[in-house]
């Protein structure tokens, strides 16, 4: 179904003003719960992303800089979903985000939502 450019702006506007009120709920600073990893979670033109400021020494296939891109939109209760792309594997996710004060669980899903791995991050200063 073809919408016309007005329509999507004025559908959009709702959702992005929500979006935008709950962002921050997102953003900042988390570290990965087995304490191999810390991230910055920030926009990143219309989209969010999560980048390695921190790695533990010794920690294969991840390096500090590396991110994901998530297209996320805020569902109820603290809820994320969409989609996620890592670049430096060239993969593309399912993923959920659940925020509940200052931890978070996200949950990547591939070939078609069969293989999944959740992760636990607390929020740090």
């Amino acid at each position: 179904m073809k919408i016309n450019g007005l329509r999507i702006a004025s559908a959009l506007c709702p959702l992005l003003a929500a979006f935008s009120a709950t962002a921050a709920d997102i953003d900042g600073n988390w570290a990965r719960g087995d304490g191999n990893a810390k991230v910055v979670i920030a926009a990143c033109g219309d989209k969010i992303c999560a980048t390695n400021t921190w790695i533990k020494p010794g920690t294969p296939k991840e390096k500090a800089g590396d991110r994901l891109i998530m297209d996320i939109r805020p569902g109820d209760g603290g809820r994320y979903s969409g989609t996620a792309f890592d670049p430096q594997r060239d993969k593309s996710y399912k993923i959920t985000v659940t925020i509940t004060g200052n931890s978070m669980v996200t949950k990547g899903c591939i070939v078609a939502g069969l293989l999944c791995k959740g992760v636990n991050w607390t929020r740090i200063d």
